[in-house]
């Protein structure tokens, strides 16, 4: 693997922002009727759970590339070897893929159902992808910059919610802890497509300038994502019953309605339009991610891989037009990413554990 040179280093503090965007995305607009689905109001614990469960696999990642190789297509060769490694390398490229693919769907669909009906999926996928090659071949600093403005500049959201409070009633969550340690521990899992996207630390690894300092920054960031999620949720309960939240597919979304100012009628189309600005850096780390690992397996420059993965992600989008095709990816997405951070990642890290120790013993 060849060393990155300090100029294309991020400094470990960006880290923040890089987890912090990844993590908030489409899944912020609409995950308290999954959650309160099973939970019902004590959902909120099972939040903290998801947030607490994400820290400790954090670690493990940072253990991961510690004791092995410094990412994970060099850490699948260690582990497997060159061919077997290749094929779990191609099934990340395709995961990353499948990322892009879903996001974007989602958000086209949001903007139709909200906005405009008639809304070209096509055309928008490919002048949104185009936007996010230019940003990719900028090299890995330049999408940590999108990751920091995807942050910082839609961060007002969060005061609007605000707006609620008076017509909330906190009398909703009585009484407390109504659910099994069970159904809170389903309704966690239920996060998976919310808090996923953290495991793109396993591909910029070598990217970023003292890695062992960037530690707390990615924790920082997800423990943000998590009181950002736990805020969501209470505000979110608090103005719903449990039956009205039910019948909200974006509960986040449906909040915005109450929200009036004196030069904006219909507050949600400003914040969906913001809500892009929160998608790009999600696309832009995930198609980034998607390149480099093809460039290492297969040898395609990353420029020409960026192409490849944005036109098969252009070839599948517009495919997808009902809302039963939509909530089929999401499901799938949310499964694969809860398989690789909670299932997939302590294994490996077991196994670089064993090799490592093996080793040392010959």
């Amino acid at each position: 693997m060849q060393t990155v040179p300090e100029n294309r280093k991020i400094s470990p503090f960006l880290v923040f922002f890089t987890v912090t965007s990844i993590q908030i995305g489409v899944g912020a607009l609409g995950f308290q009727r999954l959650i309160a689905k099973t939970a019902g109001y004590d959902a909120w614990i099972s939040v903290i759970i998801a947030g607490l469960a994400t820290n400790m696999i954090m670690w493990m990642m940072y253990k991961l590339l510690e004791m092995g190789k410094k990412d994970l297509s060099e850490t699948h060769k260690f582990v497997f070897g060159k061919w077997i490694g290749s094929l779990f390398n191609t099934f990340f490229i395709l995961y990353f893929t499948f990322f892009i693919i879903t996001i974007l769907r989602t958000y086209i669909e949001i903007v139709q159902v909200w906005m405009f009906p008639d809304f070209n999926t096509f055309w928008f996928t490919l002048f949104f992808l185009i936007l996010c090659i230019y940003i990719v071949k900028g090299g890995f600093r330049t999408v940590t910059g999108i990751a920091f403005f995807g942050v910082v500049f839609p961060s007002y959201l969060i005061v609007l919610f605000g707006f609620t409070i008076p017509y909330s009633d906190f009398k909703h969550f009585l009484p407390l802890l109504d659910h099994s340690f069970k159904e809170l521990i389903i309704a966690s899992h239920q996060m998976s497509l919310t808090f996923m996207g953290y495991e793109v630390l396993l591909i910029y690894y070598p990217f970023i300038k003292e890695p062992n300092k960037s530690k707390k920054w990615a924790h920082f960031g997800l423990f943000s994502s998590t009181a950002l999620y736990l805020y969501t949720t209470i505000i979110s309960f608090a103005y719903y019953s449990e039956e009205q939240i039910q019948k909200y597919i974006w509960a986040t979304l449906s909040t915005w309605k109450i929200v009036h100012l004196p030069v904006v009628e219909r507050f949600e189309y400003v914040g969906i339009a913001n809500w892009c600005l929160i998608i790009l850096p999600n696309v832009c780390l995930a198609l980034w991610c998607a390149s480099r690992i093809l460039k290492q397996t297969y040898k395609i420059s990353q420029r020409k891989g960026v192409f490849i993965v944005a036109a098969l992600s252009l070839l599948i989008i517009p495919l997808l037009k009902t809302r039963q095709q939509i909530n089929v990816i999401n499901s799938i997405l949310g499964n694969l990413g809860f398989l690789i951070n909670f299932i997939y990642i302590p294994f490996l890290l077991i196994l670089v554990w064993l090799l490592k120790k093996v080793k040392l013993k010959s």
